[in-house]
């Protein structure tokens, strides 16, 4: 067990006072994993996990606020005040049935037996003020040579826990790391096992891979064979030909370079990771060889769709997600009332985000047309600024007159009312300036007379 007693690692206070309590009491203990690889790399750990010889209710007798989070695992939660801080118990694993978790497990006083069951030698690492760093396995090597690499065989590790295969990517991605070529070629070899993972963690691992520094390397998972059992839909598009003057590649390589090119949050990177998907299934070629994709937008979105609800994405990231790909394919034109049409059937809370999105499409686009719609993009950007600045009413909480003034106004209570307000606002969304409460209520006055609006009507009383 090779330790490094030079290198430091600034713990926190309250990690730092667990360690001191379960030492004080006679129990080794560790901060490892994930803190100790970023603190190495000089990044700001999310979650400091402690390891200790001491077992889970020796663990709860110690410190006043404990939740058994996975005590069956040896896994206890100790609360400092507002922070919460995962303690486990030194481990052997039993024998794994589902590719995912083992049958059951051994507590040991052995810290080595501990980090060797673990995934990769960057995460199996522990270390304490005392002992310095403990790095039985190459880790600290490994993270000097920006490699993320299996503890022991990765046939073992990947049959243990199939969903480290996903991991591996997804570290390497985050990271900007390789994977070291044994661990891959047992990736290439056993991603048909992701199948017997849940969709949850499937998706899970998906998305932090799309948010991290590096999401084009999905094409690792595409290459390792990852994608083809968790998402075949992306290896469709990698072989979708687009032989168009508008593209210069592939329908997967022109998503891998969008994704490249659009800010690190999961709506906007699955967005892009899904708005071309329906090319495949609209794909023709006219008679000067030209390739076409007409109507790829919905069906996109219908792809999308059967993939997020495949994934149990919560209906929230399903909603704004499928609206930003069914109306990515928009350019609206160049005046202040398309741009406007165009915010309020987008949703003018999404309105920024479909900017986004159509700045990296068109940025991995065929590099000769690149200049020029980018200009285009920059003028409805441009006019979109303006109409923000000025507080143009975009939706019917902005309008300036409502259900209950109506009602005083003499209208009974119906569908007519949210007719004559969606009225009313596509005629504000025309001209602006209408949006006047006493103009609206007179309009909504005239409007009502009409003979298709009358039947919501009683009068003025």
């Amino acid at each position: 067990m090779t330790e490094y007693k030079k290198l430091t690692i600034e713990i926190p206070e309250k990690a730092e006072q667990i360690l001191r309590t379960l030492r004080e009491n006679g129990y080794e203990a560790y901060v490892v994993g994930g803190c100790v690889r970023d603190s190495i790399l000089g990044r700001e750990p999310e979650d400091w996990d402690v390891t200790t010889s001491a077992s889970p209710q020796q663990v709860k007798e110690l410190f006043p606020r404990t939740v058994d989070t996975g005590i069956e695992h040896g896994t206890v939660t100790v609360l400092m005040e507002r922070e919460a801080f995962e303690v486990t118990t030194y481990r052997i694993d039993g024998i794994y049935e589902d590719c995912r978790h083992p049958k059951r497990v051994v507590f040991t006083s052995n810290l080595l037996e501990d980090l060797k069951r673990r995934d990769f030698t960057v995460n199996a690492m522990a270390y304490s003020r005392e002992s310095g760093l403990v790095d039985a396995f190459g880790g600290l090597e490994d993270l000097r040579s920006k490699r993320i690499r299996c503890v022991g065989d990765p046939s073992e590790r990947f049959s243990e826990d199939a969903l480290r295969m996903m991991r591996a990517v997804r570290f390497a991605a985050q990271l900007g790391f390789a994977v070291d070529p044994g661990t891959e070629a047992a990736i290439r070899d056993m991603a048909p096992n992701l199948a017997r993972i849940s969709a949850e963690r499937i998706r899970t691992e998906l998305v932090k891979l799309l948010v991290s520094p590096n999401p084009h390397w999905l094409r690792l998972a595409y290459e390792c064979g990852i994608t083809a059992v968790i998402l075949p839909e992306f290896d469709r598009i990698m072989l979708q030909r687009q032989n168009n003057p508008h593209h210069a590649y592939t329908t997967g390589e022109h998503t891998l370079l969008a994704l490249r090119n659009i800010p690190q949050k999961s709506t906007l990177r699955l967005t892009i990771l899904f708005h071309d998907m329906g090319k495949p299934e609209v794909f023709s070629t006219d008679a000067e060889g030209k390739d076409h994709f007409h109507g790829h937008a919905a069906h996109s979105e219908r792809i999308a769709l059967d993939i997020m609800k495949r994934m149990k994405f919560d209906n929230d990231t399903i909603r704004m997600v499928r609206k930003l790909v069914r109306n990515h394919s928009r350019y609206p034109q160049l005046s202040e009332h398309d741009v406007r049409v165009c915010a309020y059937e987008i949703g003018p809370e999404l309105f920024d985000d479909f900017l986004l999105v159509k700045r990296a499409d068109i940025t991995a686009h065929h590099p000769s047309i690149i200049p020029d719609t980018l200009h285009y993009l920059s003028e409805v950007e441009r006019i979109w600024r303006e109409i923000k600045l000025r507080g143009d009413c975009l939706s019917l909480r902005e309008l300036r007159l409502c259900g209950r003034d109506l009602i005083g106004d003499g209208m009974r209570p119906g569908p007519e009312i949210g007719a004559l307000l969606q009225k009313l606002l596509e005629e504000v969304i025309e001209r602006p300036e209408r949006n006047e409460k006493n103009y609206l209520l007179e309009r909504s006055r005239t409007l009502r007379a009409k003979p298709d609006m009358a039947a919501g009507c009683t009068g003025t009383e």
